[in-house]
This record gives C-alpha cells, structure tokens and sequence, in this order.
C-alpha cells in the first residue's frame, strides 16, 4: 500500500536521493547534507509542536511504499514564509506614461522588488522520482497537503501561495537568469541556486535592483519566459490550477517562474474533503467501494494518509468502512474519525 507520513531521520538518504534527482533550480532541496538534516530536524519538530497559529514551522511528507518501503517521494508546506528570512519576489505590473499634452498614452510593463508576500503559507518540495510518475501517485502526494491543512487551519495562513519553476533553454539555464547575471549578479546560477537553498539571501538586498526594472528593454529571450513554468513542471501547475490557485503578477528573482495563489477555505481539496467515522469491516467485499479515496487520520504528531479503493463511504452515516489493515496503517480503530477526498473527482 501507499503510505504518506511525516519524514523521519530514516528517510535522509531518500531525501538526499530526491535532491539530486531534482536537479537545478528546485530550491527547496538543495543538495546539501547539513541543510536536509536540519529541514527533517525541522520538521519533526513542527509536527511535535502544539501550534495555535502559524509561524516558523515546516512540514514534510514522504510517500512511501510500505511493501518494499521505499521512498517515492516528497512534499512539504512552510507555515509562515519570510519571517527568518526574507521572501522576494519580482511583481509584473503596468506603469502609464502619459502626457496629455502631445496626447500621448503609453501603458509599460515594470518588475519591481517586494516581500509582498511575507508571513503567508507555502506549499513546496513537490517532487515525485521519475519511475514512480504512473496512476494517482501525483495527485495524492499533492493533495494529502490540503488535507493535512483542512484538518489543522490553525496552523497556517488564510492565504497560501506556491512557487512554481521557470522555464529554462536548451542548456538547461532559465533566458531570464542569464539576462539577470549579466546586469546584476556576476555568478553561476548554480551558485546563487544553492545559495537560495541553504537560506543565505543577503546578497539579493545587497546587489538586486531597487528600482522599477521595464521588461521591454529586457532581451527578447528573458522577456518571453516572464511567468512561463519549466516543462517539467506543468503537470504541477495544472494542479493548483484545479485546485483553484491563480497567478497574480508575482515571479521568482532567477527564473521568472510564476508564484500562484489561493485563500485555504477555497482550495477545491480543503472545500471537498470531509470528515467521517471509521468502521472497520473483515470482509473485503464489503469494504470494496467506487472511487479512489486518499484517507488520513486526523492526527498531527502521527498524521498518515493512504489511498485505496478499498474502502466504502457511507454519506448518510458519515461513516467509512475499511480493512483492518488499513486502520492499522492509518493508526485508528472504530469510532475514530478521518478525513477523505475522493481522488478521481477532476481526473483525466
């Protein structure tokens, strides 16, 4: 069965498997022993904590096969981003230039430099291996986030962004960085990459421009990737963007990659998923149910999430029939609650 929990100390070497599958550019997983023990430390103790509101937390999930217990992938949510450190973004927006008297109105496009959306949540660290891209594995590693949000909105924001990757050229460089680098920045996007990763962003207040930048004076190349989402990644985008998630004019400093985002109470996954009781059945032809269900407990220190079409949903009762292995995966047993979420409702 497919398992969902919150990473452990185990699971470093997957996590650092995952970093160097995710290549460039994926900032969340920097490829960096000390910075990924600190993130899992971080996380576990997010997970442990009593939150009443959110604030320096991260959370983790792994996605793991509990028959061969590997690893497949990993997502994560940040509680309140730009409080430790700074969280800058570049906001596309129009300037009017106008003179009435030679009758001349000329609306331009600017990237100016903000922290517009500090103390906002974050979902991140999306990242599914390669061989394991197959069925709903996606979907659920995406969606188990909104729930775990739904079940616990104490601790996060109203307002819950994402940071999506941008689209790079045949040399795997983002057109938009190497128009940057030039002007402004005399490193490797490598570099300033791992930099962003590891959280040391100083440099960016220090040698960023402070003013308006025109994007029509950018170079046609950097200038067309202005909001565009690196190939890999549209399959996530369009995620987010059933989920009800838009993007507002805000772009990442390297990439251009766009930020997208979304009220928690309106997320579709939040909206649509609900509670229920468990009854735990012994027979499997009872608990055969229609539809594929992700099903977690509503715990936060022993949160586990799982899905299957093993289970039977009744609405009337508001309860929900399962096996007794998966209650055991789940850790609840009869009466619990858990929360569900019908995963075939907006797929392909």
């Amino acid at each position: 069965m497919l398992l969902i929990r919150p990473i452990q100390g185990s699971d470093f070497p997957a996590l650092m498997t995952m970093a160097r599958e995710s290549g460039a550019g994926f900032t969340s997983l920097p490829l960096c022993e000390n910075k990924l023990t600190q993130k899992i430390v971080h996380s576990e103790d997010s997970f442990n904590a009593d939150v009443q509101a959110p604030g320096d937390q991260g959370y983790l999930f792994v996605l793991e096969d509990t028959l061969s217990g590997e690893i497949l992938g990993v997502s994560g949510i940040e509680a309140s981003v730009g409080l430790a450190n700074p969280l800058y973004h570049f906001h596309k927006s129009t300037m009017v230039h106008q003179c009435k008297e030679l009758d001349i109105f000329n609306p331009v496009e600017v990237l100016t430099l903000g922290n517009d959306y500090t103390g906002v949540s974050e979902i991140c660290t999306l990242f599914l291996r390669e061989p394991f891209r197959v069925g709903l594995n996606g979907r659920f590693l995406s969606k188990v986030r909104f729930m775990f949000m739904a079940e616990h909105p104490k601790r996060f924001s109203k307002l819950v962004i994402a940071e999506m990757r941008g689209a790079a050229g045949e040399d795997g460089q983002p057109p938009f960085w190497s128009w940057l680098r030039k002007s402004f920045l005399n490193m490797e996007f490598s570099k300033a990459d791992y930099l962003i990763g590891v959280g040391n962003k100083g440099f960016i207040a220090d040698l960023m421009p402070r003013y308006p930048i025109y994007v029509d004076l950018l170079p046609e190349a950097a200038r067309d990737t202005i909001g565009q989402v690196h190939e890999n990644t549209v399959p996530a985008l369009k995620l987010l963007e059933n989920e009800g998630f838009m993007h507002r004019g805000y772009v990442d400093l390297f990439d251009a990659g766009p930020t997208v985002e979304a009220q928690l109470k309106q997320i579709k996954s939040v909206r649509q998923s609900h509670r229920a009781r468990v009854v735990i059945n012994h027979d499997p032809l009872q608990c055969k149910g229609t539809s594929q269900l992700a099903v977690s407990n509503c715990d936060s220190k022993e949160f586990r999430a799982t899905v299957s079409d093993e289970c039977r949903l009744d609405t009337e009762t508001h309860s929900l029939m399962m096996s007794p292995a998966m209650a055991d995966l789940l850790k609840v047993t009869n009466g619990d609650s858990v929360r569900y979420l019908n995963l075939d409702k907006g797929a392909k």
